[in-house]
């Protein structure tokens, strides 16, 4: 397999194109560029399948490195949108543990990050919980992310304030209150004593 032409990349900084006699296109790096010795007129032969994967390995590391920069994810959540993008499953976890390596995704810190967003927000353990497991964080890292999250208690009496529309005395009322903190994933034991609370504060004259 000869090499037609190599070039550099004018959308990408410190990529070259290597366009091969069958119309195929390799983006390589300048590393790649020296170590293989690539040039126009040169035959590959046995040491095609070696470019090609190489080059295969560097795009999905730089497009895991342009995942990463835009937004923070998991390593399984990089892992899985780099193999949607059509990167071979071998060269995304590939991505995925170099950046890993170099502490470009960091799954604790992540999963923290996370149980103070949602928890931030008003949400309770339940909930926070499937956000982690959508997000692909690994269970052995939840409870210590877990102990981010504010109280369940200094959440729900403020909920229940801006969420009050009624008298909790009013059986409706209280299970349309109770709905949507059970929705919101707070256990049923917390929202029950944080009512007694807000029903407390009232029957003393306190909203």
């Amino acid at each position: 397999m000869r090499i037609e032409e190599v070039k550099k990349s004018e959308r990408k900084r410190g990529r070259f194109l290597v366009r091969l006699e069958d119309g195929d296109v390799l983006r390589v790096t300048e590393e790649e560029l020296l170590r293989f010795g690539l040039r126009p007129g040169l035959e590959l032969d046995e040491a095609a399948e070696a470019v090609r994967a190489s080059a295969k390995s560097s795009s999905a590391k730089a497009t895991a490195a342009n995942m990463i920069g835009s937004r923070a994810l998991s390593k399984k959540e990089l892992t899985r949108r780099l193999i949607q993008k059509g990167n071979e499953a071998s060269d995304a976890q590939a991505a995925a543990d170099w950046l890993e390596d170099i502490g470009a995704v960091d799954d604790a810190g992540y999963a923290a990050a996370l149980v103070r967003h949602y928890g931030g927000k008003g949400y309770g353990p339940a909930r926070v919980k499937e956000e982690l497991r959508r997000r692909g964080v690994d269970r052995s890292l939840w409870d210590e992310a877990l102990e981010e999250m504010p109280e369940a208690a200094e959440i729900l009496d403020e909920l229940i304030r801006k969420k009050r529309k009624g008298d909790l005395s009013d059986p409706k009322e209280k299970k349309r209150v109770s709905d949507g903190l059970m929705r919101r994933g707070f256990a049923w034991s917390d929202i029950r004593a944080a009512m007694g609370r807000y029903t407390d504060m009232m029957e003393d004259g306190y909203d």
